[in-house]
C-alpha cells in the first residue's frame, strides 16, 4: 500500500502538476493546491484515488494510462480507499482522516466523456470508484513512494 502518484492543482481547470512530494498543514490541506486553506466541507484537504481504478477505466475505454485523469491528489496502490472512511491513516509520517468517498461530479463525468461514452456512463462508472476525501491531522511532507497504513479505527459503538 503506497503512493504511485502526486497531483496539486494550483487554480481551478488548469492542469495539474506531478510532484515527487507536497507539504500538508493540519486542516489546510496541500500547499499550493487550489483547495489550500479551504474549509467549506469535511473532506476538503485533500483527495485520494486508487491506481488500479484509473488503469481499469483507461482499459476498458481503449485510453492511454494516464494517472491524472480523476484530478485527485494523491493516486494510491494497493489499498481499498473505500475501506478507510471513518478511519485514520497514514502516508510516511503525516496522519489523515478518511471523510467521504469521493464520487464523480458533472466535471469529471464532462471530462472523461467521448463520443463513444457519455458523461452520464462516466459517472455511473465510477460511482463508489471515485476514491476517498480526507482531512490532514498532522503537518509534514508526503512523498511519492510513501507507505499507507491504517493507524485507528473507531469501535462500532463510535
Amino acid at each position: 500500500m503506497n503512493v504511485e502518484r502526486i497531483f496539486i492543482c494550483p487554480e481551478r481547470g488548469v492542469k495539474q502538476i506531478e510532484c515527487e512530494r507536497i507539504t500538508v498543514k493540519i486542516g489546510m490541506g496541500v500547499l499550493g493546491d487550489r483547495n489550500f486553506g479551504k474549509n467549506i466541507y469535511p473532506g476538503q484537504n485533500i483527495t485520494l484515488v486508487e491506481a488500479e481504478e484509473i488503469e481499469r477505466f483507461c482499459s476498458e475505454n481503449q485510453l492511454a494510462k494516464n494517472l491524472s485523469i480523476t484530478r485527485r491528489n494523491i493516486v494510491t496502490r494497493g489499498v481499498k480507499l473505500n475501506n478507510l472512511v471513518n478511519k485514520e491513516f497514514s502516508i510516511g509520517t503525516v496522519r489523515l482522516r478518511g471523510v467521504e468517498l469521493c464520487e464523480p461530479c458533472s466535471l469529471l463525468g464532462k471530462n472523461l466523456s467521448s463520443e463513444s461514452l457519455p458523461a452520464s456512463a462516466v459517472i455511473k462508472r465510477w460511482l463508489h470508484r471515485g476514491g476517498l476525501r480526507a482531512d490532514v491531522l498532522s503537518n509534514g511532507e508526503i512523498i511519492r513512494g510513501n507507505h499507507i497504513a491504517i493507524t485507528y479505527e473507531p469501535s462500532p459503538s463510535q
